[in-house]
């Protein structure tokens, strides 16, 4: 294949659409499945040789992806079939990654919906789906999972007709091609009668429906930048669709705001093609094809990269604001600097805003502490990957707790708060304690429908604030089994006080090493969080308090030795295992007046001041206010 030829089919006639090209995303809810269908498409089109090793979920290339199991950052790749180049792109089902959705649907002109055969159209399907009917995309609506026990796809076809109905879709996009498939084994077919075989019925489909990317290749070159990324040898990468004319090597370009200010002109250094996992180097690419660019060292998102004649902005989508704030601080613990290298406020500050140069949902505001930061963002797992990221290249941060951001009404003056949707799926036994506990958080039930096999699903409006570290709480009520999606809704009166945690914490009163005896005697006195040996500071918080209020505590007081010893059988104790808390428990189990201590090896809760005459300062300052 020659190199004009991968980068878009070569040199198209003045706005025709280039046949031999298709952009499609793919789209859906968390873990119904699309890194494993890309991952499916990729080893049935050849991109890999027949005896290649390669690793599962190859699109989750991130560490943290991998982990998790779910898609952060959207990522463009390409395949080719029957002569024909398709662009594929895999995004994030989370909503909190909302802000790379919204961007990416700017680059194609096709989506695959992808729905679980069991569970249907779930809150983050909404989200996507909205997005892309909003855009005039028509979906190809795949049912994956049909292999499943508990698949039902003719019911969930029909919910997501209901769905696009719902959400003001027209006759052409309710008039959607179905697929059902299992991406995991490899197949898709139009009827489940047929043989299931591979997944040629799908790339036929996006041949068919999907239409051939347009653009006038008469006029001078323009792209809007949609992702970024820093690269160690090439500088920054901007990959972005080419919205008209021809990209070559070398060329003089300017890059424009969305005022259409320029902000930088230089040259393209690298132009780069899509080829299976690979980014190929190329020497010139056309109008409607996918690019990556490298060159240019002010260019970042929704920025527009254009020819030097150049002098209008393409528009941007705008993106939908940020809900969630938390203060990021510089970690002023006792035992700061004990396994962190970037511990001060210039390198946190310069990495936020690194952060929020790619990632479009994230604003970074500075506090009038100069050590300290309002990070706001779509919720708390975005936030918390944010902070995870940052431990992981070696910074030390204290953190907040998670609040959300009030508005306005613009017409009546109004105090507003985000609200959320949230659909639980839930057992019939638990369907109580879920709907009491919601309602607790000034929840509003909106439905309430058996959902097959012993299930209830329940659906709430449900303020953002009353929901932040409900989570945790949710599992023990369930033992375990209820499934909680959210998403944003919109924003809605002010619902009033939500009661916080009940309960207070114990909090150690001096600096040490924590003692098992020591612990061993708090057990009585509420749940303990860390393990013996672990580094204590005073002001540290060490377990959580079986009544309401905070007790200061020795967890390093050790057993004394007297001549009389008994024989032996109070040498050793047993402590239960401390209850130890992952980042995101930890952000939304913290008060008010607490924060997380984040470290490359550690996560420690504490009090905001460490010193217990200050604590008490404050305690009457607020009661006296």
């Amino acid at each position: 294949m020659s190199e004009t030829s991968q980068a878009g089919g070569g040199q198209v006639a003045n706005d025709q659409v280039n046949t031999k090209l298709r952009n499609v995303a793919i789209i859906a809810h968390v873990d119904h499945g699309k890194t494993t269908l890309v991952d499916e498409l990729l080893k049935q089109s050849g991109v890999y040789r027949d005896n290649q090793q390669v690793t599962e979920r190859a699109m989750d290339s991130n560490d943290l992806e991998r982990e998790r199991g779910i898609t952060i950052l959207a990522k463009c790749t390409a395949v080719d079939w029957q002569d024909t180049r398709i662009n594929i792109v895999d995004t994030p089902g989370h909503a909190d990654f909302g802000g790379e959705v919204e961007r990416i649907l700017s680059m194609v002109d096709g989506v695959v919906l992808l729905v679980d055969a069991a569970e249907g159209p779930m809150p983050q399907t909404k989200f996507v789906t909205q997005k892309a009917l909003a855009r005039g995309l028509n979906p190809i609506v795949v049912i994956n999972k049909a292999d499943k026990p508990d698949a039902r796809p003719f019911w969930v076809q029909d919910q997501v007709f209901d769905l696009f109905a719902a959400l003001g879709a027209n006759d052409e996009q309710l008039d959607f091609p179905t697929l059902f498939a299992s991406a995991k084994q490899g197949w898709a077919v139009t009827d489940l009668e047929d043989p299931r075989e591979n997944m040629t019925a799908l790339f036929d489909l996006v041949l068919e429906s999907v239409p051939a990317p347009a653009g006038d290749t008469t006029k001078p070159f323009a792209m809007l930048a949609t992702t970024l990324e820093a690269d160690p040898y090439l500088g920054r990468i901007l990959t972005g669709r080419i919205h008209s004319g021809i990209a070559k090597v070398n060329m003089p370009v300017r890059v424009l705001d969305r005022d259409g200010k320029i902000l930088q002109e230089g040259r393209l250094s690298k132009l780069l093609s899509f080829q299976g996992l690979k980014r190929v180097p190329v020497d010139e690419a056309s109008a409607g094809d996918i690019v990556a660019i490298a060159g240019l060292t002010e260019a970042t998102v929704a920025n527009t990269i254009a020819a030097t004649s150049v002098t209008e902005a393409i528009t941007a989508q705008p993106i939908d604001p940020p809900t969630l704030a938390m203060t990021f601080a510089v970690n002023d613990s006792p035992l700061a600097g004990r396994e962190g290298d970037k511990v001060t406020s210039r390198m946190i500050r310069d990495r936020l805003l690194r952060e929020a140069e790619g990632n479009v949902a994230i604003r970074i505001t500075e506090t009038e502490d100069k050590d300290a930061f309002e990070v706001a963002g779509r919720g708390e797992l975005q936030l918390g990957v944010l902070i995870e990221t940052m431990r992981r290249e070696g910074y030390e941060l204290s953190i907040s707790r998670p609040r959300v951001l009030f508005r306005n009404d613009p017409e009546s003056g109004q105090r507003q708060e985000p609200m959320e949707e949230v659909v639980i799926d839930v057992d019939d036994d638990y369907s109580g304690v879920v709907v009491e506990k919601m309602s607790e958080r000034k929840a509003e039930l909106t439905d309430m429908r058996p959902s097959g096999g012993g299930k209830t699903r329940v659906t709430f409006i449900a303020p953002s604030r009353g929901l932040i570290g409900y989570h945790g709480e949710f599992l023990t009520d369930t033992r375990g089994t209820g499934i909680m999606n959210r998403i944003f809704h919109d924003f809605g009166p002010y619902k009033g006080p939500i009661q916080g945690r009940r309960t207070g914490v114990l909090i150690s009163n001096g600096n040490g090493t924590a003692v098992p005896f020591a612990l061993w005697n708090l057990e009585e006195r509420g749940e303990i969080f860390i393990h013996p040996g672990s580094p204590v500071y005073e002001g540290m918080i060490i377990g959580e308090h079986s009544r309401n209020n905070d007790l200061e505590v020795n967890p390093m007081k050790a057993k004394q030795l007297t001549n009389m010893r008994a024989s032996g059988k109070d040498e050793a104790v047993r402590l239960t295992p401390p209850r130890v808390r992952s980042l995101e428990q930890a952000l939304s189990y913290i008060a008010d007046d607490e924060l997380v201590e984040v470290t490359p090896k550690s996560i420690r809760l504490r009090k905001q001041l460490l010193c217990p005459h200050e604590r008490k300062k404050q305690s009457r300052l607020k009661d006296a206010g």
